[in-house]
Protein backbone atom coordinates (compact mmCIF):
# COMPACT_ATOMS: atom_id res chain seq x y z
CA UNK A 1 0.00 0.00 0.00
CA UNK A 2 1.51 3.24 -0.66
CA UNK A 3 1.09 6.81 0.83
CA UNK A 4 -0.22 9.60 -0.80
CA UNK A 5 2.65 11.81 -1.56
CA UNK A 6 2.46 15.06 -3.42
CA UNK A 7 -1.61 15.53 -4.94
CA UNK A 8 -2.87 18.52 -4.23
CA UNK A 9 -6.28 18.95 -5.80
CA UNK A 10 -6.21 22.60 -6.49
CA UNK A 11 -2.59 22.88 -8.02
CA UNK A 12 -2.31 19.23 -9.99
CA UNK A 13 -2.66 19.54 -13.95
CA UNK A 14 -3.96 16.10 -14.95
CA UNK A 15 -3.85 13.77 -18.30
CA UNK A 16 -2.46 10.49 -20.19
CA UNK A 17 -3.04 6.87 -21.62
CA UNK A 18 -5.39 4.21 -23.15
CA UNK A 19 -5.19 0.92 -25.32
CA UNK A 20 -8.30 -1.93 -24.45
CA UNK A 21 -8.42 -5.67 -23.06
CA UNK A 22 -11.57 -4.45 -20.76
CA UNK A 23 -14.70 -2.93 -21.86
CA UNK A 24 -16.97 -1.06 -19.67
CA UNK A 25 -19.11 1.55 -19.05
CA UNK A 26 -19.45 4.70 -18.36
CA UNK A 27 -24.18 5.30 -17.10
CA UNK A 28 -6.49 10.96 -18.90
CA UNK A 29 2.04 18.95 -14.97
CA UNK A 30 2.82 21.11 -12.43
CA UNK A 31 1.01 24.38 -13.88
CA UNK A 32 -1.94 26.93 -13.28
CA UNK A 33 -4.80 25.35 -11.55
CA UNK A 34 -7.44 24.29 -13.57
CA UNK A 35 -11.13 25.46 -13.75
CA UNK A 36 -12.23 24.68 -10.20
CA UNK A 37 -14.43 21.42 -10.56
CA UNK A 38 -18.15 20.66 -9.42
CA UNK A 39 -18.49 20.17 -5.40
CA UNK A 40 -18.11 15.89 -4.81
CA UNK A 41 -20.96 14.43 -3.75
CA UNK A 42 -21.55 13.19 -0.02
CA UNK A 43 -20.07 10.31 1.54
CA UNK A 44 -23.32 8.15 1.11
CA UNK A 45 -23.91 8.97 -1.93
CA UNK A 46 -20.27 8.15 -2.98
CA UNK A 47 -20.97 4.61 -1.86
CA UNK A 48 -23.08 4.02 -5.18
CA UNK A 49 -22.44 4.43 -8.92
CA UNK A 50 -22.24 7.78 -9.88
CA UNK A 51 -22.91 9.28 -13.55
CA UNK A 52 -19.41 9.94 -14.38
CA UNK A 53 -18.49 6.45 -13.10
CA UNK A 54 -16.67 3.95 -15.08
CA UNK A 55 -18.11 0.84 -14.27
CA UNK A 56 -16.75 -2.70 -15.53
CA UNK A 57 -19.62 -5.64 -15.25
CA UNK A 58 -23.15 -5.18 -15.13
CA UNK A 59 -24.36 -1.94 -13.94
CA UNK A 60 -27.37 -4.04 -11.87
CA UNK A 61 -24.87 -6.30 -10.22
CA UNK A 62 -26.10 -7.07 -6.57
CA UNK A 63 -21.89 -6.45 -5.39
CA UNK A 64 -20.36 -3.10 -5.59
CA UNK A 65 -17.02 -2.56 -6.09
CA UNK A 66 -15.38 0.62 -5.54
CA UNK A 67 -11.94 1.27 -6.40
CA UNK A 68 -9.44 4.07 -5.62
CA UNK A 69 -6.18 3.60 -7.42
CA UNK A 70 -3.45 5.35 -8.69
CA UNK A 71 -1.76 4.43 -12.14
CA UNK A 72 1.60 4.89 -10.17
CA UNK A 73 0.87 2.53 -7.71
CA UNK A 74 2.12 -0.75 -8.28
CA UNK A 75 0.23 -2.65 -5.54
CA UNK A 76 -2.81 -0.96 -7.87
CA UNK A 77 -0.95 -2.66 -11.04
CA UNK A 78 -0.76 -5.68 -9.28
CA UNK A 79 -4.51 -6.22 -8.38
CA UNK A 80 -4.92 -4.91 -12.03
CA UNK A 81 -2.89 -7.48 -13.78
CA UNK A 82 -2.92 -10.94 -11.33
CA UNK A 83 -6.22 -9.84 -9.13
CA UNK A 84 -8.72 -8.31 -11.15
CA UNK A 85 -8.70 -11.06 -14.57
CA UNK A 86 -9.43 -14.04 -12.02
CA UNK A 87 -12.28 -11.78 -10.04
CA UNK A 88 -13.60 -11.26 -13.62
CA UNK A 89 -13.89 -14.18 -14.65
CA UNK A 90 -15.56 -15.27 -11.24
CA UNK A 91 -17.40 -12.52 -10.64
CA UNK A 92 -18.12 -9.59 -12.68
CA UNK A 93 -18.88 -11.84 -16.06
CA UNK A 94 -21.61 -13.58 -14.28
CA UNK A 95 -23.19 -10.76 -13.30
CA UNK A 96 -22.81 -10.79 -9.24
CA UNK A 97 -19.94 -7.80 -8.87
CA UNK A 98 -19.36 -4.62 -10.89
CA UNK A 99 -16.25 -2.78 -10.36
CA UNK A 100 -16.65 0.90 -10.43
CA UNK A 101 -12.72 2.39 -10.77
CA UNK A 102 -11.91 6.13 -9.88
CA UNK A 103 -8.76 7.90 -10.23
CA UNK A 104 -6.80 8.85 -7.00
CA UNK A 105 -3.77 9.82 -8.11
CA UNK A 106 -0.38 9.81 -6.05
CA UNK A 107 1.44 12.45 -7.96
CA UNK A 108 1.43 14.32 -11.04
CA UNK A 109 2.36 12.01 -13.67
CA UNK A 110 -0.22 9.49 -12.19
CA UNK A 111 -2.89 13.03 -12.64
CA UNK A 112 -1.62 13.25 -16.12
CA UNK A 113 -2.10 9.42 -17.27
CA UNK A 114 -5.22 9.41 -15.57
CA UNK A 115 -6.71 12.28 -17.55
CA UNK A 116 -5.32 10.65 -20.84
CA UNK A 117 -7.19 7.64 -20.11
CA UNK A 118 -10.44 9.78 -19.74
CA UNK A 119 -9.71 10.32 -23.13
CA UNK A 120 -9.50 7.06 -24.76
CA UNK A 121 -13.34 6.82 -24.57
CA UNK A 122 -16.25 4.30 -22.83
CA UNK A 123 -15.35 1.40 -24.82
CA UNK A 124 -11.56 1.52 -24.88
CA UNK A 125 -11.04 2.44 -20.56
CA UNK A 126 -10.56 -0.67 -18.84
CA UNK A 127 -8.31 -1.68 -21.73
CA UNK A 128 -6.49 1.36 -21.21
CA UNK A 129 -6.06 0.99 -17.84
CA UNK A 130 -4.97 -2.87 -18.58
CA UNK A 131 -2.29 -1.48 -20.72
CA UNK A 132 -1.23 0.99 -18.50
CA UNK A 133 -1.12 -1.11 -15.70
CA UNK A 134 0.70 -4.27 -17.36
CA UNK A 135 3.06 -1.50 -19.08
CA UNK A 136 4.31 0.52 -15.76
CA UNK A 137 7.36 -0.77 -14.77
CA UNK A 138 8.81 0.17 -17.71
CA UNK A 139 7.15 3.79 -18.02
CA UNK A 140 6.55 4.67 -14.76
CA UNK A 141 10.42 4.48 -14.21
CA UNK A 142 11.66 6.22 -16.88
CA UNK A 143 12.91 9.67 -17.00
CA UNK A 144 10.11 11.11 -19.41
CA UNK A 145 7.55 8.77 -17.62
CA UNK A 146 4.72 10.48 -20.33
CA UNK A 147 6.84 10.21 -23.16
CA UNK A 148 7.51 6.30 -22.54
CA UNK A 149 3.44 5.75 -21.73
CA UNK A 150 2.55 7.54 -24.51
CA UNK A 151 4.87 4.87 -26.95
CA UNK A 152 1.86 2.17 -26.75
CA UNK A 153 -0.72 4.73 -26.98
CA UNK A 154 -1.03 4.84 -30.65
CA UNK A 155 -2.87 1.74 -30.86
CA UNK A 156 -5.70 3.02 -29.05
CA UNK A 157 -5.41 5.90 -31.46
CA UNK A 158 -3.47 8.31 -29.24
CA UNK A 159 -1.17 9.84 -31.17
CA UNK A 160 0.93 13.31 -30.13
CA UNK A 161 -1.49 15.45 -30.81
CA UNK A 162 -4.49 13.61 -29.25
CA UNK A 163 -2.62 13.40 -26.15
CA UNK A 164 -1.64 17.34 -26.26
CA UNK A 165 -5.69 17.94 -27.15
CA UNK A 166 -6.35 15.53 -24.12
CA UNK A 167 -4.02 17.17 -21.49
CA UNK A 168 -6.14 20.67 -22.44
CA UNK A 169 -9.15 19.57 -22.06
CA UNK A 170 -10.61 20.86 -18.69
CA UNK A 171 -13.37 18.51 -19.05
CA UNK A 172 -11.17 15.55 -18.51
CA UNK A 173 -9.12 17.61 -15.79
CA UNK A 174 -11.50 18.11 -14.08
CA UNK A 175 -13.28 14.52 -14.04
CA UNK A 176 -9.66 13.23 -12.63
CA UNK A 177 -10.07 16.52 -9.75
CA UNK A 178 -13.42 15.24 -8.82
CA UNK A 179 -12.97 11.40 -8.27
CA UNK A 180 -9.92 12.25 -6.43
CA UNK A 181 -12.09 14.61 -3.91
CA UNK A 182 -14.45 12.14 -3.64
CA UNK A 183 -12.26 9.65 -2.16
CA UNK A 184 -10.89 12.42 -0.05
CA UNK A 185 -14.31 12.52 1.31
CA UNK A 186 -14.28 8.97 1.42
CA UNK A 187 -11.53 8.82 3.73
CA UNK A 188 -9.15 7.39 0.95
CA UNK A 189 -5.61 8.20 1.95
CA UNK A 190 -3.21 5.61 0.03
CA UNK A 191 -3.65 3.27 -2.45
CA UNK A 192 -4.94 1.07 -3.19
CA UNK A 193 -8.37 1.03 -1.43
CA UNK A 194 -11.75 -0.93 -2.06
CA UNK A 195 -15.08 -0.27 -0.90
CA UNK A 196 -17.11 -3.23 -0.89
CA UNK A 197 -21.00 -2.48 -0.56
CA UNK A 198 -20.11 0.34 1.24
CA UNK A 199 -17.29 -1.93 3.73
CA UNK A 200 -13.53 0.16 3.71
CA UNK A 201 -10.73 -2.46 2.55
CA UNK A 202 -7.26 -0.81 2.68
CA UNK A 203 -4.29 -2.19 0.51
CA UNK A 204 -3.42 -4.98 -1.68
CA UNK A 205 -5.99 -7.93 -1.37
CA UNK A 206 -5.44 -11.50 -2.73
CA UNK A 207 -8.09 -13.30 -5.16
CA UNK A 208 -9.22 -15.94 -2.14
CA UNK A 209 -9.53 -13.01 0.00
CA UNK A 210 -12.00 -11.41 -2.20
CA UNK A 211 -13.29 -14.72 -3.08
CA UNK A 212 -14.67 -14.93 0.67
CA UNK A 213 -15.88 -12.11 0.75
CA UNK A 214 -17.90 -12.18 -2.59
CA UNK A 215 -19.10 -15.74 -1.30
CA UNK A 216 -20.87 -14.04 2.11
CA UNK A 217 -22.10 -11.03 0.40
CA UNK A 218 -23.99 -13.58 -2.27
CA UNK A 219 -25.79 -15.62 0.64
Amino acid sequence: MRNILIVSVGVVAVAAIAAGVYFGTRPPAAGPAPVAAASAPNKAALESVQPGDHVLGDPKAPITVIEYASLTCSHCAHFHTQVLPEIKKKWIDTGKVKLVYRDFPLDQVAAKAAQIAECAGNDKYFGVLDLVFRSQPQWAASADPLAELAKPLRIAGLGENEIKACLANEAMSNAVINDYKGGETMGVNSTPTLFINGQLYRGARSVDELDGVFAKLAK
